[in-house]
């Protein structure tokens, strides 16, 4: 049973009239899991956070602990609901769900799974439901999971960008750009305010190459279950994202093979992330956290613009077909002519996707 408010500002709605808690037998006193989230709305770029989430979903025994109630912070005018016409009727209506997971590891390790879409409006209620949802649990940390365009060839390994309310939590870890504004998501959102809750909370941003944003780019997935099972101490499964991913870059090689102007822009890109790599530099007494040199380290306004244009894209596509809330009707491996104009290159399903069936 969730009680109290604490941490609930003034005057905000009650957060617990969002949340439903099920009775479960999977998850027992004393194990406090880790809380994974991994909402979709934002920016998940080559569907890295969505693929993730599908692979623990459908490769890892997990059962709905929780429900958040979606109808309450979904806008569905700009994000329309799926429905399923037949003959003269209206037969059927796919609605957003945002839920809690309880998972199971491949060593029988619990941690909590939060899936679903960002919500619209009442992020601080949302926010303050989750952190009840948290305390609940007795979560012991938070890992967010996204992925974001960026200036990489598909060649080279999929890089992340750590972020954690703790330094220490990423130490080792490179760090890739300096200050700079982007546009706010609720992923976001809850790391700054379960670190301020007094829990560790840490989010892994994975690069994927610009020019292949629009894809499913399993490779990037890849790299954020390893990152999550490093910093938790889970053991995900990620052989069919792996053998995914080597069926997407077989056909990106094809597609850059066959254009001369590609070829010479990918080894570019090449040439430049080699440079990055070798001029990396430790920094401070002791942090052991790589950074890069100033002369190197990418420019945060023209992150920032490439991040507006991509979510520019998304908007001015206008069309729910890119939104759905259904879920897939299966996996599709594969990747746009890299060829194509990349000055809008972004993804996005702004719905939940429905997650794959619980296995039991």
């Amino acid at each position: 049973m969730l009680r109290g408010r604490r941490g609930v500002a003034a005057g905000m709605l009650d957060p617990l009239d969002l949340v439903e808690v099920y009775e479960t037998s999977d998850l027992t006193p004393g194990e406090r899991p880790v809380l994974v989230h991994a909402l979709r709305g934002f920016v998940d770029a080559g569907q890295a956070g969505t693929l993730a989430t599908g692979a623990l979903l459908s490769g890892l025994e997990n059962e709905v602990v929780a429900r958040i109630d979606a109808d309450q912070l979904v806008d569905y005018r700009d994000r329309r609901p799926r429905m399923t016409f037949r003959s003269d009727r209206f037969d059927a209506v796919a609605m957003p769900e945002i839920l809690l997971h309880a998972v199971r590891d491949e060593r029988g390790a619990p941690f909590l799974l939060l899936t679903g879409p960002e919500p619209d409006l009442q992020w601080e209620r949302f926010a303050a439901a989750v952190r009840l949802l948290a305390e609940r649990f007795d979560v012991r940390m938070a890992v967010g999971l996204h992925g974001i365009p960026w200036a990489s060839p598909h060649t080279r390994p999929v890089g992340l960008s750590p972020h954690a309310s703790d330094r220490s939590l990423i130490a080792g870890r490179p760090r890739w750009i300096g200050e700079v504004e982007v546009p706010g998501h609720v992923g976001a959102l809850l790391e700054q305010r379960f670190g301020q809750a007094g829990v560790p909370s840490v989010g892994f941003t994975a690069h994927v190459p610009h020019y292949l944003a629009q894809a499913e780019f399993p490779p990037a997935a890849v790299a954020l279950l390893d990152a999550l099972a490093e910093t938790a101490d889970l053991a995900l499964p990620t052989a069919d994202l792996q053998a995914a991913g080597a069926t997407v870059l077989e056909e990106v090689d094809r597609q850059v093979a066959a254009d001369e102007d590609t070829r010479t822009a990918v080894t570019a890109m090449e040439r430049t992330y080699d440079a990055v790599l070798a001029g990396r530099a430790l920094e401070g007494p002791g942090l052991a956290t790589p950074s890069l040199p100033d002369d190197e380290m990418p420019d945060g306004e023209e992150l920032a613009a490439d991040l507006e244009a991509y979510l520019r894209g998304l908007d001015e596509s206008g069309d729910d077909r890119d939104r759905p809330w259904a879920p897939d009707p299966g996996p599709a491996v594969g990747a746009p002519d890299p060829t194509a104009d990349r000055a809008d290159d972004g993804t996005s399903d702004d719905g939940d996707g429905g997650d794959p069936a619980p296995r039991t």
